[in-house]
């Protein structure tokens, strides 16, 4: 027989789990490099609105995701380099390791696109 305080404290861990985790991940992703961190900010954006998550496999989704960059800050990879000319196929092709996906439409694959764009300082002409 469970007893009532430990279901409650049960539930409890899976929710203050996954918010620590939360915390975590932006906490790295405030360490990076500030072209990097709008990069990663924009995909994030751009998950969080289109593509279906649950607890622990979106955290799963976005440490991952702090990982990748995280990755290319510390080797120096452009952000080009690492989300190709299509970042919102990137983010659909991430996102596939994670759920089935979802509808993205048009404006907000633009939306990211220019953002990526802001990113890797191409409407400027020079990556920051």
């Amino acid at each position: 027989m469970t007893r009532p305080d430990t279901e409650k404290s049960g539930i409890i861990a899976k929710m203050i789990g996954p918010k620590k985790r939360w915390k975590a991940y932006k906490a790295r992703v405030a360490e990076l490099p500030e072209n990097y961190r709008t990069a990663v900010d924009a995909i994030e954006r751009h998950l969080m609105h289109f593509v279906p998550t649950d607890g622990d496999a979106s955290v799963s989704m976005f440490e991952d995701l702090a990982d990748v960059f995280e990755q290319a800050a510390a080797n120096g990879t452009p952000i080009r380099d690492v989300v190709g000319q299509d970042p919102a196929e990137f983010v659909k092709e991430f996102a596939e390791n994670y759920s089935d996906g979802g509808y993205v439409p048009a404006r907000a694959r633009k939306q990211l696109t220019d953002s990526i764009e802001r990113a890797t300082g191409e409407q400027t002409g020079a990556e920051g």
